[in-house]
């Protein structure tokens, strides 16, 4: 559900400018998936990171930003099914820098880095998944291997991880920004066999 008509115009011109920024020089292991319309639902493709179980999955992350941001913090998902501690069986995030350490400075780019952050250093502390925090706090192995199936069905581009996300193959160049493709209209004779039932 769109929250474009909630958003102040000044910080969607904010918004808009730190997209463009981002979508022009994007951080490592970051892709942005851009959106012509609606600019408060930011979604990115964060790579797992090297040594940990989330190595070689790409994951689907969804930032909602909500009618007061940026002075509250934009609400964290993960669209990516996850075997983690700090996110919920629904793709909840719960991390300190988009609760209560949030500053409006911060900005999304600030935000995609503490979601990746995360899949470095879990929080067993704060945990949404109690079942992935007590694996992490009692028996490291049993997580690690739990979650690398997790990143193997659900995150491995061959599992559809990148092909979800509606973008093309990254170039060489680089990490680039990618746009979401919208179902194409169906064929203009299907049309009128439609419109001939009717």
């Amino acid at each position: 559900m769109s929250n474009v008509e909630n958003v102040c115009p000044q910080v969607l011109r904010g918004v808009t400018r730190e997209l463009r920024r981002l979508a022009a020089n994007p951080p490592s292991g970051i892709k942005l998936v851009l959106r012509d319309d609606d600019l408060t639902d930011v979604v990115a493709l964060i790579d797992g990171p090297a040594d940990t179980p989330y190595a070689g999955g790409v994951f689907r992350v969804r930032l909602a930003l909500g009618r007061e941001f940026p002075a509250a913090p934009p609400r964290a998902y993960f669209l990516t099914k996850i075997f983690h501690p700090n996110v919920s069986a629904a793709g909840e995030v719960c991390v300190n820098t988009l609760k209560r350490d949030w500053r409006p400075e911060l900005g999304l780019e600030h935000a995609l880095l503490a979601v990746k952050c995360l899949l470095i250093a879990p929080n067993a502390d704060s945990a949404l998944n109690a079942e992935a925090a007590a694996l992490l706090r009692d028996r490291y192995d049993d997580y690690f291997a739990r979650a690398k199936l997790y990143t193997d069905i659900h995150a491995r581009a061959g599992a559809g991880a990148g092909r979800a996300a509606g973008g093309e193959a990254e170039g060489e160049g680089g990490p680039r920004a990618k746009r979401e493709r919208r179902p194409a209209a169906p064929p203009a004779r299907d049309k009128r066999r439609i419109l001939k039932r009717l």
